[in-house]
């Protein structure tokens, strides 16, 4: 039967009993729906993945794989370094690392490719044979590319690059992305060529024919896939020529005309080779006039890290 106290005391009754343990019963249900009503509240609706989630791992791979298809670089990371940190022994820890490095390398900026390029020499170091290593030197090779300067500024990164891709080359010769690599070592190349060919021809212009040589030749030599390879052979002729070395000015103009027949300095090689199949029959080897004083040194203020 049900008791009341006397006065403005608290009522206990059996149907207030019943009440209570329904009420306590219901307690989590409740604690439930409450957090979760906080969590759509605060604007997320994936639930919170611990290392004692089954398959915590892979779950935290396909976000960080979904962000960072969005660009979202920075959620993309955190979801990458959850895995790579949390989880010693899964398969997917060093995927992970890459993911890390990717997020770096997506999102640019020197301080980013700076980690990036970390990442990456980390992973080659702890994965030498990882299926996977091919991918992580090329996004190396990638990072170093990202960075070269224009032509006419100093090449580090560009000469950096093409290592870094010859590297590529040497170690993954069978590898899906050989075509793409030997694109981009080309492309670094040319910047590489068209800055030794930019210097070059101002040597040319202020008449040191040694430093024009070298410039030239070099272009020639290391890169005869260059663009602009028909003017190079030109005024690397004409520096022979104009320095007095006739017998390989003599060479050097036949190999423009037999390779470009219809080049633009026809002209001017044709009437070069006559001057110096004249000289050589006379024996006159008298080089002609050259500036020997300008040697265009400061034509390139090379960059440094304190100078940028």
């Amino acid at each position: 039967m049900d008791s009341y106290d006397t006065g403005i005391s608290k009522v206990t009754t059996s149907y207030n009993r019943h009440f209570a343990i329904g009420a306590r019963r219901r307690l989590p249900w409740l604690a439930g729906i409450t957090i979760a009503a906080i969590g759509a509240a605060c604007g997320s609706s994936e639930p919170v993945i611990t290392p004692a989630t089954v398959g915590g791992d892979q779950l935290l791979f396909e976000r960080g794989t979904a962000t960072l298809s969005e660009g979202s670089w920075v959620e993309a990371r955190e979801y990458f370094l959850q895995v790579r940190d949390n989880y010693p022994q899964s398969g997917l820890r060093a995927d992970a690392r890459l993911g890390v490095a990717d997020t770096y390398e997506s999102q640019g900026g020197a301080a980013n490719y700076v980690s990036a390029l970390a990442e990456y020499e980390d992973f080659l170091s702890l994965y030498p044979t990882h299926p996977r290593a091919d991918y992580a030197q090329f996004k190396l090779a990638l990072v170093h590319h990202h960075q070269m300067r224009p032509p006419t500024r100093d090449q580090t990164w560009t000469q950096s690059a093409i290592r870094e891709f010859e590297v590529f080359l040497e170690r993954h010769p069978n590898s899906e992305m050989v075509g793409e690599v030997q694109g981009y070592l080309q492309e670094a190349k040319d910047r590489l060529s068209e800055s030794e060919f930019i210097v070059g021809r101002y040597y040319h212009r202020v008449e040191w024919w040694p430093g024009a040589i070298e410039r030239l030749d070099m272009v020639l030599t290391t890169n005869p896939h260059f663009s602009d390879r028909e003017p190079a052979h030109f005024y690397l002729a004409d520096s022979f020529y104009q320095g007095g070395d006739y017998e390989r000015a003599l060479s050097a103009f036949q190999t423009l005309l037999e390779k470009f027949p219809g080049t633009e300095f026809n002209e001017e090689a044709a009437a070069a080779l006559a001057d110096i199949e004249t000289r050589l029959e006379s024996g006159s080897a008298a080089p002609l006039e050259s500036n020997e004083e300008n040697t265009g040194d400061d034509f390139f203020a090379v960059e440094t890290p304190s100078s940028k």
